[in-house]
């Protein structure tokens, strides 16, 4: 699944995509993004929506951290049945994760991985959003190293993947926002609603890029 993904965009293009009212970030370094690194999110802050940035990985199950010392965090989230993620589908835990390209896993002609990028044609900025999840002031052991901290923590949701990505990973592809009715929907629509967009984009919107 997604664990690599690629945000180009300047901080004014994800607020006027978002509709957010303003920008906790100041200017945003281009570049991949990998799990457990902060990134940036769009998320409400009171009656706010705002950018802002948090760290990617939600808090593991506690069968996932069974004889376990530390919790790298999920990145994807796929079955929103789970009581562990329930509690935060509210409209109070979503967010909107600008990214301008992801990748899959895949591998080259010698059989070695490398990922395999994917993104929207003919997008201002090529920019659009994964429907995300965010919980606020977590505490937890990320790595030994670090010790105990406190961080704000974000994922987001996957789905059955669409071609192009199907036939590089036919397991799951992430829920991608494109449409401002969907952003809305996404931020403020009750569950029942909002669930109807964990789907895949139609066939042969997303195209792979070469690199």
């Amino acid at each position: 699944m997604c664990n690599l993904y690629r945000q180009r965009s300047g901080p004014q293009a994800i607020i006027d995509l978002s509709r957010a009212f303003r920008s906790l970030v100041g200017n945003l370094a281009p570049g991949d993004i990998y799990p457990d690194y902060p990134a940036p999110i769009v998320r409400m802050d009171g009656d706010e929506r705002v950018l802002t940035t948090a760290r990617w990985g939600l808090p593991s199950p506690a069968f996932a951290l069974e004889g376990k010392k530390t919790d790298k965090g999920v990145t994807n989230v796929r079955n929103t049945k789970s009581p562990h993620w329930r509690r935060w589908l509210s409209p109070e835990h979503r967010c909107l994760v600008p990214f301008t390209a992801f990748s899959e896993p895949g591998r080259d002609a010698e059989g070695k991985y490398r990922p395999v990028w994917f993104e929207l044609p003919d997008r201002p900025e090529g920019l659009a959003f994964f429907a995300g999840i965010w919980v606020p002031q977590w505490t937890s052991v990320r790595k030994l190293k670090e010790g105990e901290v406190t961080a704000d923590l974000f994922a987001f949701l996957t789905t059955e993947p669409s071609e192009p990505v199907k036939s590089v990973h036919p397991k799951a592809m992430p829920v991608i926002l494109t449409e401002a009715e969907e952003i809305e929907a996404w931020m403020n629509a009750p569950w029942e609603l909002a669930q109807e967009l964990q789907r895949p984009l139609p066939d042969g919107e997303l195209v792979q890029i070469l690199e």
